[in-house]
């Protein structure tokens, strides 16, 4: 069976390369390049992308030139309601570079005119200050040393021209990524003795933009891969699955989009002043919907997500604590949040992943602590009262940590002290709701995870030892009724 190639694919085209991407990983590739190669079909972007290789080991660059750039993609999800598959081949990678073997050919990149973007995704690591990256290196260790180094062969090569600087968006998940990775940038370029007339350059001529991403990519389907093989009619070793739902938030000025226009091609992509409401939202609403249903969906006897939002029971518990706990303590317009909401629970109910509860409770206290506890004392400044679901996820994550659920052992993944704390108070307990008591009083007064003592919070020792004395002695099924309203009718199995 023939490579997917240049030779083999008839519809192959080649663009001006407009875009350098440090990452050749699967999110970008089912993320920021199916974007360029729906502008490309749909708009007058008209642009490649040269794929940089940030770190000294991989083999998917070497693949891409040996394809030309072309990858299939998978889109598996919800779409306008239905459950959809489809796939696409790839078309706007012109090349790959590998900085180890080809650092010529990397900084070679700085003298072409018509290179105009640059994103990333070097895992939320990448982004950091290597003390030890110097300009003659070849490479250096860092991405932002690597950049600093393209930035100025490109202040030199064009003589300071203002007008050939780059918009750089990051995508790596982290907080403020634009403003970091600039930050390191200047950083490098001062400490390297470039001089104030490049400083002045990178602040003026360059954007780096802020950004939050979202899509679940899984990546190279590995386990069906020669019945995908069989349904292509070729060979391709990048295939790569990712879900139908996207997003990209960019944190700039509105004349980027009339250069990236992601808007002509229908696509989910928001230019936007401010990300911290969409951070926000992303996290409480995704993120924190995700940690919250996790002890008590587990402990109602279920495996995965799909099956939470599924059950009768455990869905409405997700849906109430969405929108009745969540959403009202966030700034964007209540209806934005509700349509991000009902795309994540479209999302959560895809049929084609299977996205398992004990993945998600790997650390599950400081997940707590950044996605739910937020919205948990913002619900109760706003209101003077507790969030039902959201203090009874508390009280299901802390029976959670006892190892148990009925004869099965819960394998606890999380940092040494956490479990050892845990393991502590649960050998302890004696039966007696005061021992219970001093369980919870324990759990939130451990400010090394929370930041601060939740027993000073009113009513919330009181109200957390409560919901986990119902669950320890009638079990989540029944427990869960207290704080959903479950109609009589529904049984509870």
């Amino acid at each position: 069976m023939q490579k997917l190639t240049k030779e083999t694919w008839k519809d192959y085209k080649e663009y001006p390369e407009k875009v350098i991407q440090f990452g050749e990983g699967n999110f970008l590739r089912a993320f920021a390049d199916w974007i360029i190669d729906k502008m490309n079909k749909e708009t007058n972007f008209n642009g490649s992308v040269v794929v940089v290789q940030p770190r000294e080991h991989g083999t998917t660059i070497h693949k891409l030139n040996e394809q030309d750039g072309l990858f299939t993609l998978y889109l598996q999800g919800i779409k306008n309601k239905q459950a959809v598959r489809e796939h696409s081949v790839i078309n706007c990678i012109s090349r790959g570079i590998n900085t180890y073997t080809d650092y010529s050919q990397y900084l070679e990149l700085a003298e072409n005119p018509e290179l105009r973007f640059i994103i990333s995704n070097t895992t939320e690591a990448g982004i950091y200050f290597e003390e030890n990256d110097k300009l003659e290196d070849q490479p250096q260790k860092s991405y932002p040393g690597r950049l600093t180094a393209l930035l100025y062969q490109r202040f030199k090569a064009f003589e300071g021209d203002t007008n050939k600087g780059f918009i750089i968006i990051p995508c790596e998940l982290i907080d403020r990524n634009g403003e970091k990775l600039k930050e390191i940038v200047l950083n490098h370029a001062v400490r390297w003795n470039l001089g104030e007339e490049f400083v002045n350059w990178i602040n003026e001529a360059n954007t780096f933009c802020c950004s939050l991403v979202d899509r679940i990519v899984t990546g190279y389907p590995s386990d069906t891969i020669n019945e995908i093989t069989e349904e292509l009619g070729y060979k391709d070793d990048l295939v790569v699955v990712g879900e139908q739902y996207h997003l990209w938030v960019i944190e700039g000025p509105d004349w980027i989009k009339d250069e990236f226009p992601t808007d002509k091609a229908g696509l989910n992509v928001k230019f936007v002043k401010d990300l911290t409401p969409y951070r926000s939202s992303k996290v409480r609403i995704l993120n924190g919907a995700h940690s919250a249903m996790t002890p008590v969906a587990y402990l109602y006897g279920l495996d995965t997500v799909g099956e939470a939002v599924t059950n009768e029971v455990t869905k409405k518990f997700v849906e109430e604590l969405i929108y009745e706990e969540v959403i009202p303590v966030l700034d964007l317009p209540e209806k934005e949040l509700k349509l991000f909401a009902e795309a994540v629970l479209e999302r959560f109910m895809n049929p084609f992943v299977n996205h398992y509860l004990s993945s998600i409770a790997l650390n599950s206290m400081s997940k707590f602590k950044t996605r739910d506890l937020p919205s948990l004392l913002e619900y109760y400044d706003k209101k003077m009262e507790l969030p039902k679901k959201l203090t009874f996820s508390l009280s299901a994550l802390i029976c959670y940590y006892k190892g148990k659920r009925g004869e099965e052992e819960i394998q606890l993944k999380d940092d040494q002290d956490i479990l050892d704390l845990y393991k502590s108070l649960w050998q302890n307990y004696d039966g007696t709701e005061s021992s219970l008591k001093q369980i919870v009083i324990s759990v939130l007064a451990y400010e090394k995870v929370w930041g601060i003592n939740l027993n000073n919070v009113p009513m919330l020792t009181e109200a957390v030892t409560r919901y986990l004395l119902k669950i320890e002695n009638l079990g989540m099924k029944e427990a869960i009724k207290e704080v959903t309203r479950i109609n009589s009718t529904i049984e509870v199995r």
